[in-house]
């Protein structure tokens, strides 16, 4: 019945669907200025991002690294510009990737600058018929206009929307900690904590939710139904610096745009590789190192480090929790575990929850919402059926997948006792989908998989009992799922002993280090590129994938 380490996760983009971004670095003077209604910082590039984008274009904007200044306008094209937000900021690569789909424009900003006191501050101006959602960890969050529907959620930032009058729009807002302030005529509930209202017949669609921030809702007369006047394209923010970057085309004007398709990157020909780095005599994280501290090799080929950081962009988290047989006793140590999870995790880290046994249940889709998360888990009941492990890790698999379009690294955590009901000896049906398909799948799987094995062993007393060599079995394939999956396998003697392992994988977390080279080799043939880290300290050993095909 009845997850564990960040993956060496090499990612190599197709140089068709790559482009550089003009972002030239952080400006030399001090942190950009934000109006009294959060306008337009002071200080731009002198490039800027056009992105075309179809009627009622639905556009995701997250920054876990500063705020978000949304703003609607006439134009019929969505429009970023970014700053940075500290004096000395520096980049060792581009922050923001913008990705164009057919139907989903994604905007992110996906690492913060080496200096741990700057931000980046996103100024994004929407067509007044987009649908948008807006996410931010610790940063604001600031919308003049009304859309068709957005959806505002931080953190702890505060959020802010300015609003036309007479008005026409579906207003909820909720703060778990905070406080509403409003112009509007509308009462709060649950002590100051919430507002539901409708004006008109609701044609717009207005949702706010922070979890220690303030939201402010305000009338504004010179928003022109939800079409303020903007004048001339917008820049990109940043560096005073005017003289082109490496990679910028030559011929590149103050507005680039931005075709269906196009994913945003600085330098297309580099490999990231994100990785954490364990002493093996203490099974933790090592903190503390530096780029001289590593060496990589490519089939066997040592490869030129052409930048290092330690990784601080977040993570989409998958909690597989396997419930099968479980007694009612046995779920509630279990919650409980799963609560430890979902407090440690960092805030800017968003969670989803699947339980499984004769087939898989979304508990919780994947959110940044703790509450939501807290409700969820204390839903978690036991599942009849067979046990289908492989099975769930494929549905988990393509979940994740259909759930987390965007750049954000994944990682799916699962705790079992590794018994499909296809091992010889565990008695019911098994997974569909068989162990050697599934550990092909893990392999080719963009992210990492933990995995938590949970000693369920008891003595068989005759032939229709669980086999010791089944248990045995579940155990192996458990560690062999987390080397597939670039992970770490956790061996977890007593269910009381989950949370502690659960805190484990989220300290995991926090100790990954980011490299890029350019690879010596430079052909694309779909084969299988080796690749292997080696540090200086004879304790150190990184972990993660082993390498990736070259697409």
């Amino acid at each position: 019945m009845f997850l564990a380490q960040p993956p060496l996760l090499v990612r190599v983009f197709s140089l068709g669907l790559v482009l550089c971004l003009p972002f030239l670095g952080a400006r030399s003077s001090r942190a950009a200025e934000w109006g009294p209604h959060a306008g337009s910082p002071r200080g731009v590039l002198d490039d800027g991002v056009r992105i075309d984008v179809p009627a009622a274009a639905r556009v995701r904007i997250e920054n876990q690294f500063g705020q978000v200044v949304a703003e609607v306008w006439k134009e019929k094209y969505v429009s970023v510009s970014a700053s940075i937000e500290g004096t000395g900021a520096r980049f060792t690569r581009s922050p923001i990737v913008i990705e164009n789909r057919a139907k989903l424009l994604i905007i992110s900003v996906i690492r913060t600058p080496v200096d741990p006191g700057a931000g980046i501050a996103l100024t994004v101006k929407l067509p007044v018929g987009s649908h948008a959602e807006i996410l931010t960890g610790v940063g604001s969050i600031s919308m003049r206009g009304i859309l068709a529907s957005a959806s505002l959620k931080s953190v702890s930032g505060d959020i802010r929307a300015e609003l036309s009058d007479p008005l026409n729009v579906d207003i909820s807002a909720r703060t778990t900690n905070g406080t509403i302030r409003s112009e509007l005529e509308a009462p709060l509930s649950d002590g100051g904590h919430v507002l539901q209202t409708r004006s008109g017949t609701g044609d717009y669609v207005l949702r706010m939710v922070t979890e220690k921030g303030e939201i402010t809702l305000a009338l504004n007369s010179t928003v022109n139904d939800g079409k303020p006047e903007v004048s001339g394209p917008p820049r990109l923010l940043g560096s005073e610096n005017t003289s082109k970057g490496a990679g910028t085309p030559a011929n590149s004007t103050d507005s680039e745009e931005i075709g269906e398709g196009d994913v945003i990157r600085v330098d297309s020909q580099l490999a990231s590789v994100n990785l954490s780095v364990i002493d093996r005599n203490t099974n933790r994280g090592v903190l503390g190192l530096t780029q001289s501290d590593f060496r990589l090799f490519e089939d066997g080929i040592e490869q030129l480090l052409l930048q290092f950081e330690s990784a601080a962009a977040p993570f989409d988290l998958i909690l597989l929790i396997d419930v099968s047989g479980s007694t009612r006793d046995v779920v509630k140590l279990i919650r409980l575990a799963a609560l430890r999870f979902v407090e440690a995790a960092r805030p800017s880290d968003r969670i989803g929850i699947i339980s499984f046994a004769g087939h898989p249940t979304v508990i919780s889709p994947i959110t940044l919402d703790r509450e939501v998360l807290r409700q969820r888990v204390n839903a978690i009941d036991t599942t009849t059926g067979d046990t289908k492990a492989y099975d769930a890790i494929d549905f988990s698999l393509t979940h994740l997948l259909k759930s987390t379009k965007n750049t954000r690294r994944t990682a799916i955590v699962m705790m079992s006792d590794g018994l499909d009901g296809s091992i010889p000896g565990v008695q019911g049906d098994g997974s569909k989908l068989p162990y050697a398909e599934m550990l092909s799948q893990v392999r080719e799987f963009d992210g990492v998989l933990y995995t938590l094995w949970l000693n369920t062993e008891y003595e068989a007393l005759n032939p229709l009992d669980t086999q010791p060599e089944a248990f045995d079995m579940g155990y192996e394939r458990m560690k062999e799922m987390a080397e597939a999956g670039g992970g770490v396998f956790y061996k977890v003697e007593r269910l009381e002993d989950l949370a502690g392992a659960y805190e484990r994988v989220v300290a995991d977390l926090g100790t990954v280090y980011s490299l890029a080279y350019r690879p010596t080799k430079k052909t694309r043939d779909g084969k299988w590129r080796a690749v292997r880290v080696t540090l200086n300290r004879a304790s150190a050993v990184a972990r993660g994938k082993h390498g990736y095909y070259a697409n």
